[in-house]
């Protein structure tokens, strides 16, 4: 808690009080109050107590402990590609994927005087990633901290004349900060993932709508890929989003983090579940992370005219999340290679090398 800025650590202490005084009703998220994670706590249970913790395994020990109930966690943003790297944290937390919540993200650049001139620009690199070419067409260095909130708290207690932070409108008014220019992201479609997670797997309905994460190793052979993936091809499950990792230092073992539109225990005419033998023969081990049923968007809405991802639509794989991961599921008509420049043609190929 200490590592919070002085002008946090008074509201972080009264926050995380509260929860642990009703830890059923508790939902810890990474960041100081005022952060985007805070505003995501509030919007997705809107009767729970949002407990701030400094980093996200900090919010994941919470949950483990017993402090809250649960924990709202970004994972990745349409922006600028993945958050927290839930796949080296869930797996040794002992926790579940229970849900996901799309959230919609606005920045807002603060100072402690409205007619400062700027030079640098404090934030999560998440958010300077998102508001990257608003920065670089000023001339303002980023400094990457902790969190969006923290950054602006910090901000507020120092004594620099050409230092911003950049961070939601609201911590601006919890530090006593000016805004200097608000949504100032690249694009208004900028949507951040998060999942909440919980000490037990979700139950939900047997015939709901149901997105399945798991996590598995291939062996080092030839075609491991494939003969894993094509399980899901026979018994006709959709998948939605698959990321590739490499474990340890050898880099010839790769994870895999697929998203499937299905049940665990679902069975096809085959009478197999989609992950059972070609996994089984292609993989080192496997095991499940979350399972869930349909989530929800913020309440807040973009721009006329821009789209908001809809849970169990296609477009719930945010567009260009990851570069090296490619979603497998296909949002619209491919361009021809042929009408690709050279660097888009590698990345359609690798894209449909992925392809089941």
């Amino acid at each position: 808690m200490d590592s919070f800025p002085k002008n946090a650590l008074g509201m972080v202490r009264k926050m995380t009080e509260k929860g642990a005084d009703k830890p059923e009703k508790a939902i810890a998220f990474q960041g100081a109050p005022g952060a985007n994670s805070h505003l995501a706590a509030l919007d997705y249970a809107p009767d729970g107590l949002p407990v701030p913790c400094f980093a996200f395994e900090d919010a994941i020990d919470a949950v483990k402990h017993g402090t809250a109930g649960s924990a709202i966690i970004p994972i990745e943003n349409s922006l600028n590609g993945r958050v927290a790297d839930i796949h080296f944290l869930l797996p040794e937390s002992g926790l579940h994927i229970v849900d996901e919540y799309f959230m919609q993200i606005s920045h807002c650049l603060m100072a402690r005087s409205a007619d400062a001139e700027i030079r640098t620009a404090m934030s999560h690199p998440q958010a300077l990633g998102q508001c990257r070419h608003y920065l670089r067409a000023r001339g303002i260095i980023p400094v990457a901290y902790a969190d969006t909130a923290a950054a602006a708290a910090f901000v507020a207690q120092q004594d620099d004349p050409h230092a911003a932070a950049i961070a939601p409108k609201l911590a601006a008014q919890i530090y006593g900060l000016q805004p200097i220019a608000d949504a100032i992201e690249d694009a208004p479609d900028n949507i951040t993932r998060f999942v909440v997670l919980a000490p037990e797997a979700a139950k939900p309905e047997p015939n709901g709508p149901v997105m399945t994460t798991f996590i598995f190793e291939v062996k080092n052979i030839p075609a491991a890929l494939y003969k894993a993936l094509g399980s899901f091809a026979t018994n006709g499950v959709n998948m939605t989003k698959l990321e590739s990792y490499q474990q340890g230092s050898s880099f010839a073992a790769t994870e895999f983090s697929p998203i499937s539109r299905a049940h665990p225990a679902i069975r096809r005419s085959t009478g197999r579940s989609p992950n059972s033998a070609s996994i089984a023969t292609a993989c080192e081990s496997s095991a499940p992370i979350g399972r869930h049923g349909r989530g929800r968007s913020s309440p807040s809405r973009p721009a006329a005219g821009v789209p908001v991802p809809q849970p169990f639509d296609d477009s719930t794989s945010l567009p260009n999340s990851t570069i090296s991961t490619p979603s497998i599921a296909s949002r619209t008509k491919p361009t021809p290679l042929s009408r690709l420049p050279p660097v888009r043609k590698a990345r359609r190929a690798a894209i449909t090398d992925c392809n089941v």
